[in-house]
C-alpha cells in the first residue's frame, strides 16, 4: 500500500539522545514503525544530536540498543542531526535570498525590554517583527545577527490532523522565529523541516507535545516549495501523550520510565511491552494479545484515540506472563541464567521452563523459582519451610527416603504414585507428606508440582536433600 499520492510512505523516528530511551518514545517508534510496515513503507531513525552539550554517546547507544531490543529495525542507517548543519544553512541562505526570511539585529536586551512591555500589558510574548521590513544597512557594520523565518502574519494556518482532526490557529499568533543563530548555526525547527524534506518523510507522526511546532514548521515547507518546489507538508498524526494511573504526566513516581529498566531491572519481555505499548491508545476491538505480525496487518493511525492513555503496571506484567508462557524454553533459559549466577545449567534450566514458567509473571519471577535447582547442601530454609520441619515431619522424611531409595519408576507418575501409596499406608493425607518434602527439596514452601521438582533434581540430589533435612532436629538450624 502506499499513500500521498502514490508515493512511499516514510516515517521517522527522532529522538534526543540526552537519556535512556523513555517509554513514551518507544511507543512512538513503534507507531512510526507499524505504520509504515502496514503500508509497505520505510522507516527511518533520525537521532537529533544538534544540543551537543546534552547529547551524549551513551544515551545514543541506549536509544540504539533499545530499539534494537524492541525488534524495531530501520531500512537505513541513522541520520545523525549534528553531521547536517551544512545542509540546514544552505536552506537558510536560500529563504535568504528569496526573501522568505531575514536578519534581526535586536540586542538580547532590546529583546528583553520587548518582552517586559508585552508582559505588562498582559500580552503574548513573541517578537515583534521589528527588522522583518527594515534593510540590514540600517544596522551598525559588525553587529550580531540571527535569522528569522518570514511566518505568515494574515489569515489562518490550518492542519488536517490524522489524529487530532482538523487544527487551525491565527498567523497573528505566530511570531517570526529565529532559523539561524548569532553563531551561524541552525535551531531545531529548521533542522527537523530540512532532514524530513531530504529523507523524504510523508507521515510525521510524534506526540502531540509537538502540534505547536508543526504551525511553526509549516512555513519553512511552504515557503521552500514556493522556492524551488517539491517540499510538500507531511501528514502530521500527533499521538496523545501516556499518563500515569491517577491520570497525570506520566514521571517516575508512576513506575520506570527507561526502557532498559523494563527489560534488565524488571524482566520483561520485548514482545510484551510492545504489545501493551500498541494496545496504549490504540485498539482493535477488545483484543488485548496481539502479535507483532497481526500488528502490521492491523495498525493504522485511524484506531489512535485523542485521549490520553493511563499507563498500567499491573497489565504489563499481565500480558507478560502470557508472553512467558507462550515463549521458547531455551529462549528463557538462556534470558534467566544470569539471574541466576554461573551456577546455573542452561539444559536443566530448559528441561524445567515447562514447569516453571507457568507460575512466572516476569524473568525474576522465573529466576527466583527456578533457584533451588542449583542450591547447594544444606539448603537455606525460609521462615516457613523451616517451620513445617518438625521432629515428626524429619521422622517422615526419612521413611519418604527409604521408600524412594528403592523407587525404579524415576518419573512423575511413579513417584506420584509411590507417595500416593504410603500416604494411604501411614493413613495421612498427602499433603502431610508433600509439604515437608518440598521444603526439604527447595528450602520453600511454594515450587513447581513436587514431583516435577523430584524429576528435575534427579533421584541423587533428591534424595541428598531429603537426608540432609531428615538427619537434622528439629531444634536445630538447617
Amino acid at each position: 500500500m502506499a499513500s500521498l499520492d502514490g508515493k512511499q510512505v516514510v516515517t521517522r523516528f527522532a529522538p534526543s539522545p540526552t537519556g535512556f530511551l523513555h517509554i513514551g518514545g518507544a511507543r512512538t517508534a513503534l507507531f512510526n514503525w507499524l505504520f509504515s510496515r502496514h503500508h509497505g513503507g520505510k522507516a527511518l531513525l533520525r537521532i537529533e544530536d544538534t544540543d551537543r552539550a546534552r547529547s551524549t554517546q551513551a544515551a545514543i547507544d541506549a536509544i540504539i540498543d533499545g530499539l534494537g531490543w524492541l525488534g524495531l529495525d530501520y531500512d537505513e542507517d541513522p541520520v545523525f542531526q549534528s553531521e547536517r548543519g551544512s545542509r540546514h544553512v544552505e536552506v537558510a541562505e536560500q529563504l535568504l535570498a528569496a526573501g522568505q526570511a531575514y536578519r534581526c539585529y535586536a540586542t538580547s536586551e532590546e529583546l528583553e525590554e520587548m518582552r517586559a512591555a508585552q508582559r505588562a500589558a498582559k500580552q503574548p510574548l513573541r517578537y515583534d517583527g521589528r527588522w522583518r521590513h527594515r534593510d540590514p544597512s540600517e544596522a551598525p557594520a559588525g553587529t550580531p545577527f540571527v535569522v528569522r523565518i518570514k511566518a505568515p502574519d494574515e489569515g489562518e494556518t490550518v492542519i488536517e490532523d490524522a489524529v487530532q482532526g482538523r487544527v487551525t490557529v491565527q498567523n497573528a499568533e505566530l511570531d517570526d522565529y529565529v532559523i539561524l543563530r548569532s553563531d551561524g548555526t541552525p535551531t531545531y525547527m529548521l533542522a527537523v523541516v530540512v532532514d524530513d524534506h531530504d529523507m523524504s518523510v510523508t507521515h510525521v507522526i510524534r506526540g502531540d507535545d509537538h502540534l505547536n511546532n508543526a504551525f511553526r514548521q509549516l512555513p519553512i515547507f511552504r515557503a521552500m516549495n514556493a522556492i524551488e518546489g517539491g517540499w510538500e507538508d507531511p501528514v502530521y498524526a500527533h499521538i496523545p501523550l501516556i499518563h500515569g494511573s491517577d491520570g497525570a504526566k506520566l514521571s517516575k513516581r508512576h513506575g520506570a520510565l527507561g526502557v532498559d529498566a523494563y527489560r534488565d531491572e524488571m524482566g520483561i519481555l520485548p514482545e510484551a511491552l510492545c504489545n501493551y505499548l500498541l494496545r496504549l491508545g490504540w485498539g482493535f476491538g477488545d483484543r488485548e494479545v496481539i502479535t507483532r505480525h497481526e500488528a502490521i496487518e492491523l495498525f493504522d493511525i485511524a484506531g489512535v484515540g485523542k485521549s490520553p492513555s493511563r499507563f498500567d503496571l499491573k497489565k504489563v506484567q499481565n500480558l507478560n506472563g502470557h508472553y512467558i508462557r507462550e515463549a521458547d524454553d531455551a529462549r528463557l533459559a538462556a534470558l534467566i541464567a544470569p539471574r541466576i549466577g554461573p551456577q546455573a545449567d542452561p539444559a536443566l534450566l530448559e528441561r524445567a521452563m515447562p514447569v516453571l514458567k507457568t507460575r512466572a509473571a516476569d524473568l525474576n519471577e522465573l529466576a527466583d523459582g527456578a533457584a533451588f535447582l542449583f542450591s547447594r547442601r544444606p539448603l537455606e530454609l525460609t521462615a516457613k519451610a523451616a517451620e513445617l520441619l518438625t521432629d515428626e515431619a524429619r521422622a517422615l522424611l526419612a521413611q519418604i527416603s527409604d521408600r524412594f531409595g528403592r523407587e525404579k519408576d524415576w518419573t512423575t507418575e511413579g513417584l506420584e504414585a509411590s507417595l500416593k501409596a504410603m500416604a494411604g499406608e501411614l493413613e495421612l493425607g498427602l499433603g502431610k507428606l508433600a509439604q515437608p518434602l518440598r521444603a526439604a527439596l527447595t528450602g520453600q514452601t511454594t515450587s513447581p508440582g513436587i514431583f516435577d521438582v523430584l524429576v528435575l533434581l534427579g533421584r541423587g540430589e533428591s534424595l541428598a536433600r531429603i537426608d540432609a533435612q531428615a538427619a537434622i532436629p528439629a531444634n536445630r538450624k538447617a
